[in-house]
């Protein structure tokens, strides 16, 4: 019975997570499916293995690489709060299939991992903080001058100014950029005419 009592959880637990923080944060729906097959996938595979003679450690060692080399050898880009998604359903299959005499135990970390999800992935945590791969329609080859060309090109506050690729042929500079915006809008003022090959984050 306890154990059926975490399987009900742990499904209840992903949906919230994945319906209740995920897609109505982020709008992917192609990683919908790919959550909740990676949870109950584990949530399958590791009540079959303790109900075997095959040991646990050895079956939920190869769910992990299972699910890391998916992650690893994806097709599409993700992010890495959907990366820390993942890991979130992979964290509660697994706790809803490992038996245990305590079910307020795994249901409360189910539960601080959800927590932690809605606060460390909430829209105002950091918002003033962004992320853009950016490509400069000249050459800048002094970091000084290019970091005061971003901050007035942005209308933000440079933290880190990366380059990627110099070319000088081209006068193009192809730059990683962490910045944080100015003011209440949350939204950089752009100016100039850079061509954005990176979403801010």
């Amino acid at each position: 019975m306890p154990q059926l009592v975490l399987f009900a959880i742990d499904i209840c637990a992903v949906v919230l997570l994945v319906f209740g923080l995920y897609f109505p944060r982020h709008r992917r729906r192609d990683l919908v499916v790919a959550y909740l097959g990676v949870n109950v996938g584990v949530l399958a595979v590791a009540s079959a293995l303790s109900a075997s003679n095959v040991g646990a450690g050895l079956g939920l060692g190869l769910a992990l690489f299972g699910v890391l080399s998916i992650i690893r050898l994806r097709s599409t880009e993700l992010d890495q709060h959907e990366v820390a998604y993942y890991f979130s359903a992979l964290a509660l299959g697994i706790l809803g299939a490992l038996s245990t005499t305590s079910v307020w135990l795994s249901g409360g970390l189910m539960a601080l991992i959800l927590v932690v999800m809605f606060l460390g992935d909430h829209p105002r945590l950091l918002r003033s903080y962004r992320h853009q791969i950016i490509v400069l329609d000249s050459a800048v080859t002094d970091q000084v001058a290019l970091v005061a060309h971003l901050e007035q090109l942005l209308g933000a506050r440079v933290h880190t100014a990366t380059v990627q690729r110099l070319d000088l042929v081209n006068e193009t500079t192809l730059v990683d950029v962490r910045y944080s915006v100015r003011g209440r809008g949350g939204a950089p003022v752009a100016a100039g005419r850079p061509a954005q090959a990176g979403a801010a984050r």
